[in-house]
């Protein structure tokens, strides 16, 4: 059996979820609706505000499906009560972030400032010119545009510059050393 799979999901206060005949898992709650589409080898029930998720059987596709499927429902939960947010740092001589209207301006040292519009469901801040924070109720979502904003400036391995993740640790290099061919 899934472990992850078989832990049912306790539904908080406010949260209305509700599956329909062609397994579209729809959740509601306060900060938004969320769905998702579930495999049709999986039941997903809800009894009393608690969602399970069980198979039938016991091949590979099911339970591969199983864990994937409750945890997919459990961040749509999450979601729309408490929300996501992943923080980036601009680590860099002249690197700074600033909010303009609905949009996120970033000077990374290019000859041209980068400008990004906010995409539906999600909002970023920049509460100061060396961070960035990404927040909406879809994790994907959120991960997924915060990991476009990295890709602007990866950090590199030899003066630690970049875009990274709050708490990411950088793998640093030895420079090279000034050693003569004599």
């Amino acid at each position: 059996m899934s472990r992850i799979g078989i832990k049912p999901i306790t539904l908080p206060a406010g949260v209305e979820v509700r599956v329909d005949e062609n397994n579209i898992v729809y959740v509601k709650g306060p900060k938004g609706q969320l769905q998702e589409k579930v495999s049709n080898l999986l039941k997903v029930e809800n009894k009393d505000n608690v969602v399970t998720v069980t198979r039938d059987g016991d091949d590979a596709e099911k339970r591969s499906q199983h864990g994937l499927a409750r945890t997919l429902i459990n961040n749509m939960v999450i979601g729309v009560t408490e929300g996501y947010e992943k923080k980036l740092e601009l680590v860099g001589v002249g690197y700074k972030a600033e909010k303009k209207g609905k949009k996120l301006v970033l000077n990374l040292g290019f000859s041209h400032p980068i400008e990004l519009e906010d995409p539906e469901g999600i909002t970023t801040e920049a509460p100061d010119a060396n961070t960035v924070i990404v927040k909406g109720i879809d994790k994907a979502k959120v991960g997924n545009y915060a990991a476009d904003i990295r890709a602007f400036r990866k950090p590199e391995p030899y003066k630690g510059k970049g875009i990274k993740y709050e708490g990411e640790y950088i793998r640093r290099k030895e420079g090279k050393t000034g050693v003569s061919a004599s």
